[in-house]
């Protein structure tokens, strides 16, 4: 990939900047019916970072806001077991109010029900994050190779976006791979200017970013830039999101690459899955796969994940696609936003594999 200069070493492979949140899975169950719930530890940006540790091997940390109280505690124990370095910013809990570790509670959906998502932000500890909280010339001075955020920290504050700009000029500085994933969500955004801020706050971003994640409507809505209706059509067909990517490159000529998954959603358990790039000019579609879906959060988060290893490890952009099409599907069959996949069996099934016995 000519004109990504990813460095080839250094003490981090991949750092990432985000808000860390637990989630309340009620599983089949309707959340407003359920008796007992899982807890997922998640975050956009974070989840990519645990994915590159747990399933790849690769050296990575997340700089975050941690709170010292037990959801902080459970919290940070499940970063450490995914190997993730952690580069906190303490707050100190007031016993009764905040500031909080954010909750996401969910159900998984079933058939023909689809799951639903709401979120718990109030007095999130992530949203008080500011430019200045974390020595950035310190922690890139120990070489970064990538650096990577994304649109659901962007939307907490208006500082948390400042600081993702601070960071973002520290990494391009230092040398550091900038990716960011646009995750648009309405829902957040709608408590923080809605499409009316939304647009102005990414495009200052993107002005800083080498590799740019998010589908055709991510970006009209994020970006603002014109392009085909969203939802028309098929979902699997690429033409929408080449279509769009002209447009985001000749506003935006630092990115180099764009990508995202595809997903035709059959029921909440049948999936038709692909994914497609657009890099150094060049379009890359993954094959089409049927995904029978166990748990659909973090899907695009681990598409991110492995694309990201295979430029890293300097794979072909074709089989980069390949490899992070193949994580995202295994992903879905898990509980859970991050990974239980092994790097074998991504690499087995971005080959072709199937789903037969391994005796």
């Amino acid at each position: 990939m000519s004109s990504l200069s990813i460095p080839k070493d250094g003490a981090l492979d991949f750092l990432s900047l985000g808000g860390i949140i637990h989630r309340l899975d009620s599983g089949i169950v309707p959340f407003r019916k359920a008796h007992t719930l899982s807890v997922h530890v998640s975050g956009g940006e974070f989840n990519v970072a645990a994915n590159l540790s747990d399933c790849f091997g690769l050296r990575t940390a997340v700089a975050t806001a941690m709170v010292r109280y037990p959801v902080g505690d459970l919290i940070a124990e499940r970063i450490r077991a995914m190997g993730v370095e952690p580069i906190y910013k303490y707050f100190d809990h007031d016993g009764a109010r905040g500031p909080n570790m954010a909750a996401v509670y969910s159900d998984r959906g079933m058939g023909v029900r689809p799951p639903v998502v709401f979120y718990n932000r109030s007095n999130e500890a992530a949203a008080l994050l500011k430019p200045g909280d974390f020595d950035w010339a310190t922690i890139f001075g120990r070489g970064v190779r990538w650096f990577h955020s994304g649109g659901l920290f962007s939307a907490l504050s208006e500082t948390t976006a400042e600081l993702i700009i601070e960071a973002m000029q520290a990494a391009r500085q230092a040398g550091a791979i900038v990716s960011f994933d646009l995750n648009y969500r309405e829902k957040l955004w709608r408590a923080s200017g809605g499409l009316d801020r939304a647009p102005s706050v990414f495009s200052r971003i993107v002005r800083h970013v080498d590799v740019l994640m998010g589908n055709e409507e991510d970006i009209q809505k994020a970006l603002g830039v014109a392009g085909p209706e969203a939802g028309r059509g098929s979902k699997l067909d690429p033409a929408a999101f080449f279509d769009t990517i002209g447009r985001v490159v000749e506003r935006f000529p630092n990115v180099k690459a764009v990508a995202t998954t595809l997903r035709e959603v059959h029921s909440t358990n049948r999936h038709d899955w692909s994914a497609v790039a657009w890099i150094d000019g060049q379009q890359f579609v993954a094959p089409t796969c049927q995904l029978d879906v166990h748990d659909r959060v973090g899907g695009g988060d681990g598409f991110a994940a492995g694309l990201i290893f295979g430029l890293l490890a300097g794979e072909p952009p074709e089989q980069a696609v390949r490899l992070g099409w193949a994580h995202g599907a295994l992903i879905t069959t898990f509980p859970g936003d991050t990974t239980m996949a092994t790097v074998d069996e991504v690499r087995a099934f971005a080959r072709g594999g199937s789903a037969r016995i391994q005796r």
